[in-house]
């Protein structure tokens, strides 16, 4: 059993910051890459910055020098650092982790259960 809880959503205003966590527990035999994506209301879930599991970064255009995923592989979690928030930065976010649990010898995709984001004007 894997579980994926993330944290550090809120409202915050035009201008600020927030930092967005999500640690992966369970049976857990490797991680690979790990990704944040976001959902806004009526459009579709878009991918917001990825990291390999050699620290190898990529970021959606319309965040790059804005944001910064980072991760702890001691801890198991993936960290999205979020500055100069703007109000289309307004989404739900979720975490994806690529991984292997102790029970397979595949890898799969698992999902955060999303925190909300709402930066205001």
């Amino acid at each position: 059993q894997v579980q994926l809880v993330e944290s550090g959503g809120g409202l915050v205003q035009a201008g600020g910051s927030l930092r967005l966590s999500c640690a992966a527990s369970g049976s857990i035999a490797r991680i690979n890459a790990m990704a944040w994506y976001r959902q806004a209301s009526g459009k579709q879930r878009e991918l917001v910055a990825g990291i390999s599991s050699r620290d190898n970064t990529n970021y959606a255009d319309s965040v790059k020098g804005r944001f910064t995923i980072s991760r702890d592989n001691a801890k198991n979690t993936v960290y999205l650092q979020m500055n100069s928030l703007r109000p289309e930065d307004t989404a739900v976010y979720y975490c994806n982790v690529a991984l292997r649990s102790r029970f397979s010898a595949s890898e799969y995709d698992y999902w955060g259960q999303g925190t909300p984001v709402t930066v205001s004007s």
